[in-house]
């Protein structure tokens, strides 16, 4: 019964995908009003010149049957209304190609700006879970699609739909049975055009837009980690396994061009039928003495130019299919509610001190089975130094997203000056909360713009103090354009302790009132980590600070440690209480990394 509904569940959502993506199209077509309503007049206006034309040539061929050499003005007159149609259709096309141009470009704009601005604010566990690869790739191929989606429209569908109800209405008010022959072939022509696209030729292409976008994030996968790759060796392993990702993409690509091939052989069968009964009526009517000579090359005329928009008709079908599966991903992410999502009435925080109070949370990550923290309540006094420590799982990392709010709990509430974060705007809340990740993310952007990424109106005085409290003057000195050098992708350019110096000179600028560091020295030599010790002494000075800390004896200054097991806070005190327990977690796990850096200096 289930599996049932589940069928019949997708069956409704793709009977509704072409409903969704028309009610996206036309939200930023009527974005810009003017624009739409102008290209709609233009191209409506144009068509119908296009339709004139065939019938200007039948002028023109029975003003030549039935004028003479001696008076040869009537077709003059008849030459001069065709090529004037005909140049009035060029101009009107170009003119339409003209507002096109800049409707196609302002709304690609907005369509980009929009996914992008939603996929920033997806949560934390999303982009985890997400590869980073297939997401840009989903954004610019649905914003490829939609200008393909609408230069099809434009100059495909709809002047084709203009251009078989304008011929069927001349041809039934002259001559009713070719107007009946010609209706009749056209609707079994768009029949079995829609079917042989929507039902044959559709799946195919699904499956190679999938395998597409597997691709994509393969590679994205592999060349950020190409380190990694490097480092093990493992170049001809990431080659295997492309090739697999790869040539599985080809056969599903060659089956879907396989499929739109046999559905033109198809539609060019039945457009030769519609030839031949098209031609064969001609000659019956004029053999009836019902059609003129001039009607005939009409005809013939007419017939070319409906063989020519039904022939693009299939292939605007098998178009307008595409660009409805590749605008599918980004109307998910249009559709997709955020995760972590402000309140309607979000105010900004207002952080006066900086007091955390965690109050009885319950919190669950998606899909465990168990809660990681249950009925935790917790007070931190402002500008107390709290350093957290704990085997691995034991909820650390946890505690600061949570106050970062990255997930939503489950009960409970979390407070920063009295104020539940659940209840404030998200940007106000980052805002007042620093962050030095124990692998700090950098942009491929300069230094300065690094340092100063918290605090983007910071003078290049400001920064280049901030940069020596946190010692990254001394490796910049080196650097031949300075604070102008460009880190590469994710700072890959410096070394694992200068990325960390940077990300604290970004703190330091920011001066947020409230400083979580992830283990801040991890990726720094004993030098540099002296060095960085000061940096944090007077970064977090008068701050609300936490510390989540591995190595212990980083945080053996802080004002309080919190050491946690599975989600509780099994100790609590300042590392001189903690040491002077003898069966005490904090106590042992300290002797531990002690014992194991002696261990280390003696194998050295």
């Amino acid at each position: 019964m289930s599996r049932q509904n589940d069928e019949s569940s997708r069956k409704n959502d793709d009977g509704s995908k072409y409903g969704r993506v028309w009610r996206f199209v036309t939200h930023y077509w009527l974005m810009f009003p003017g624009l739409f309503g102008f290209l709609l007049v233009a191209r409506i206006a144009s068509t119908l010149v296009d339709v004139s034309v065939p019938l200007a040539s039948g002028v023109v061929i029975d003003a030549i049957v039935s004028g003479t050499r001696g008076d040869t003005a009537p077709v003059w007159r008849a030459v001069a209304l065709f090529i004037g149609l005909g140049a009035l259709f060029a101009i009107s096309r170009q003119l339409v190609t003209f507002v096109l141009n800049r409707l196609s470009a302002r709304t690609i704009v907005a369509i980009g700006r929009d996914a992008f601005g939603k996929v920033q604010r997806f949560s934390s566990d999303w982009h985890a879970n997400s590869f980073a690869g297939s997401t840009v790739r989903k954004i610019t191929r649905g914003m490829s699609a939609y200008d393909t989606f609408t230069d099809t429209m434009a100059f495909g569908l709809l002047p084709a739909f203009i251009v078989v109800l304008g011929v069927c209405g001349i041809f039934w008010w002259r001559w009713p049975m070719l107007g009946i022959i010609v209706a009749i072939s056209i609707v079994v022509f768009l029949t079995v055009t829609i079917a042989l696209s929507v039902l044959y030729v559709r799946p195919a292409n699904i499956a190679a837009r999938e395998q597409d976008s597997r691709m994509s994030g393969m590679l994205a996968d592999s060349v950020t980690g190409n380190a990694a790759v490097k480092s093990y060796a493992a170049e001809e392993r990431e080659d295997n396994m492309f090739r697999e990702v790869s040539t599985d993409w080809a056969h599903k690509a060659v089956r879907s061009w396989d499929r739109s091939a046999v559905s033109g052989l198809v539609q060019s069968v039945m457009l030769i039928a519609l030839q031949t009964g098209m031609l064969g009526a001609g000659v019956l009517l004029w053999s009836r003495g019902e059609a003129s000579p001039g009607d005939f090359a009409s005809l013939i005329a007419t017939q070319f130019l409906i063989n020519g928009y039904l022939r693009d008709i299939g292939q605007h079908v098998r178009t307008v299919q595409r660009t409805v599966n590749d605008m599918d991903d980004v109307l998910e992410f249009r559709e997709a509610d955020l995760q972590v999502a402000d309140t309607s009435n979000a105010k900004p925080l207002a952080v006066q001190k900086g007091r955390i109070e965690f109050d009885h949370v319950t919190f669950r990550y998606t899909g465990a089975s168990a809660a990681l923290y249950e009925n935790f309540s917790l007070v931190i006094p402002a500008g107390q130094r709290v350093g957290l420590v704990g085997h691995s799982g034991a909820g650390k990392s946890t505690f600061v997203k949570l106050i970062q709010r990255l997930y939503d709990l489950n009960e409970g509430r979390i407070l920063i000056d009295g104020q539940d974060i659940a209840q404030v705007t998200q940007e106000s809340l980052r805002r007042a909360v620093g962050l030095v990740p124990q692998d700090p993310v950098l942009f491929h952007r300069t230094l300065a713009q690094n340092i100063s990424y918290g605090q983007p109106d910071a003078t290049r005085e400001q920064i280049e103090e901030a940069a020596r409290l946190a010692h990254v003057d001394l490796f910049v000195r080196g650097l031949p354009k300075a604070y102008e050098t460009l880190v590469g992708e994710r700072g890959v350019k410096l070394s694992g302790g200068e990325r960390q110096r940077v990300a604290i000179a970004r703190a330091i600028l920011a001066a947020t009132p409230i400083l979580i560091l992830d283990e801040a020295t991890s990726s720094l030599d004993s030098v540099s980590e002296l060095y960085i010790r000061q940096a944090v002494d007077r970064l977090s000075a008068g701050r609300t600070t936490i510390v989540v800390a591995h190595r212990l004896s980083t945080i053996q200054s802080l004002d309080r440690i919190l050491v946690f097991d599975a989600g509780r806070i099994v100790e609590d005190g300042r590392h001189e209480e903690l040491m002077r327990r003898p069966d005490g977690v904090y106590r042992k796990l300290l002797e531990t990394q002690v014992r194991m850096g002696e261990i280390v200096e003696a194998a050295q």
